[in-house]
């Protein structure tokens, strides 16, 4: 690979490559995350992945171990009528000498202030405008901006990245980073060119050697198509993109009847999906993924896939579309 990209982003945070593995549930362990920051891009633990905050703050020393590179834990905060201890994550983070955090969810203003007293650097993930615009107002140094080809929650709106990310670079002045669909050389140089100054990857980083799930899962991303996802929890407006498979079409149908989510929960379980992952039983559970299957064909190293995408884009940027305009500058 020759040839680099700089941007805002590896600029602000001190990566090699405009790349991120975002914080995935039950994915986002030390394996990948280390992996992820050896190959020059940016990794995430997933805080709430670890059962308490001293499991975090274990984990983030296994990853140390790992690596001497960059890396970020993700505190997704959710509404819930227990909810887990999110001050303890927080300050297991704190401790834990890490330097970056993917904030997402619910109402996340005291877990930013807390990180930034700290001096550590906050992206904030969302959905649309109106919300990265909050956050920018929040202080967070960077919006990862989330169109509705992603996997997990895409909001309500159904905006595609190819209007959410452009519609959102024109009004957030602070760096941006592109989720939702993103797989290859491909999606990074588009990102760019919509006026992201990097993309975060999360289904295509579960389909690599590293990631810590069994690897059935990762034979049924490279299968699928770009159809393979199911939109549920529409009805309870709490929309989840999931792979298809027998649970997520079930809840479907029980949607469709107009139940409440006490029918589903129990289909829906985390644990369940969980054991899925870990027994390679496609059908056990839900599990997240994108539309991105459409466009994944292999199971490589993450370094494979990181230099894959960085060394294609250059070539993309410098040879087709540099040829395009020379060609163009030559007839007139």
């Amino acid at each position: 690979m020759t040839g680099r990209i700089s941007t805002r982003f590896t600029e602000a945070f001190g990566v090699e490559h405009p790349i991120i593995q975002g914080g995935m549930q039950w994915v986002g362990r030390a394996e990948l995350t280390a992996a992820v920051a050896n190959a020059g891009a940016l990794g995430f633990l997933t805080a709430l992945t670890q059962p308490t905050p001293d499991d975090l703050r274990r984990e983030i020393e296994r990853c140390r171990s790992m690596t001497d590179r960059p890396f970020g834990v993700n505190l997704t905060i959710l509404p819930a009528i227990n909810p887990p201890p999110y001050a303890e994550y927080r300050q297991a983070i704190i401790e834990g000498g890490v330097k970056i955090v993917e904030t997402a969810g619910y109402k996340p203003q005291e877990h930013v202030d807390e990180f930034k007293a700290h001096g550590i650097k906050v992206i904030h993930k969302c959905t649309a405008v109106r919300h990265a615009l909050s956050a920018e107002r929040m202080g967070v140094d960077a919006i990862s901006i989330d169109g509705f080809e992603c996997a997990g929650h895409p909001g309500e709106d159904d905006i595609p990245g190819l209007v959410l990310i452009p519609a959102a670079a024109d009004k957030v002045k602070i760096p941006m980073i592109a989720s939702g669909g993103f797989g290859d050389a491909r999606g990074l140089v588009a990102a760019l060119a919509l006026g992201a100054d990097g993309i975060n990857m999360g289904t295509r980083f579960c389909a690599t050697v590293e990631a810590p799930i069994h690897r059935a899962f990762k034979e049924a991303l490279v299968a699928g198509d770009e159809r393979a996802t199911n939109l549920i929890f529409r009805t309870y407006r709490n929309t989840a993109r999931v792979a298809k498979n027998a649970i997520s079409d079930r809840v479907i149908a029980i949607e469709a009847e107009g139940k409440p989510f006490e029918e589903v929960a129990a289909l829906v379980k985390g644990a369940k999906g969980r054991e899925g992952l870990e027994s390679g039983d496609t059908d056990h559970g839900i599990w997240t993924a994108g539309m991105v299957q459409g466009i994944i064909r292999d199971v490589p190293t993450v370094r494979e896939l990181v230099e894959r995408i960085v060394g294609e884009a250059v070539e993309i940027i410098g040879g087709r579309l540099a040829g395009a305009v020379a060609r163009e500058e030559e007839r007139i």
